[in-house]
């Protein structure tokens, strides 16, 4: 197995940015949108950077016949997305009070990016997956943002412990979204981002496309 860099790494961190400023925009016209994420976001989540947008229409359209992307997440405002880490990084600190500062860092960025580098605030990542025709979610072998101690790994991409049916789904997924020129965050196989510095350090950019935004008029 390659080696998984997280988001809590220094060279992650270390990426430089040139904001392009592109525009966040609206996806429910393009996309099959689900709103369980509606709740927390309150409709921000629905939006992403326009040529994050274009990339995955582009990757929908590789995908086999009687198949579409299902869009959960993209946009999610910095004050989100420090709560959702630092939510994470208590109940590791709960179950493992040994543990240095530093570790509990980078186990929570498993899960959940650092803020001041996290991809959804950039409108730079999209949490989804696949579903039919009939818009009914196919089966990739955990329920969306699962955490490793809840799935005992099986979120991360390249997982063992899932069947033959999940394993197939991640790799029709994962072929279109490559193609298309977007990273996949290993630990989380619905994760997947363009422009940001996770994505320029993968791809041996000088510089990431999107820094932290926010949304206005959402």
């Amino acid at each position: 197995m390659s080696e998984i860099i997280l988001m809590s790494d220094a060279r992650v961190a270390a990426v430089p940015v040139k904001e392009n400023g592109e525009p966040l925009v609206d996806v429910r016209d393009a996309l099959l949108v689900d709103d369980r994420k509606h709740k927390d976001s309150q409709g921000a989540e629905v939006h992403l950077r326009r040529s994050v947008l274009e990339r995955l229409l582009a990757a929908q359209a590789l995908l086999p016949d009687g198949l579409r992307l299902l869009f959960v997440e993209g946009y999610r405002p910095p004050a989100l997305q420090r709560y959702y880490f630092e939510r994470y990084a208590d109940e590791l600190r709960t179950a493992h009070p040994d543990w240095p500062a530093d570790r509990v860092r980078s186990a929570a960025s498993r899960y959940v990016s650092p803020p001041e580098i996290a991809p959804h605030s950039a409108g730079a990542a999209v949490d989804l997956t696949l579903a039919d025709a009939a818009g009914r979610e196919l089966d990739l072998g955990t329920a969306m943002n699962a955490d490793p101690e809840q799935s005992d790994g099986a979120c991360y991409t390249g997982a063992g412990n899932i069947t033959d049916e999940a394993r197939a789904n991640r790799a029709v997924l994962g072929e279109a979204l490559d193609s298309a020129g977007l990273v996949n965050y290993p630990t989380e196989w619905w994760h997947w981002s363009y422009g940001d510095r996770y994505w320029a350090l993968l791809n041996g950019e000088p510089a990431a496309l999107y820094g932290p935004a926010e949304l206005v008029n959402s």
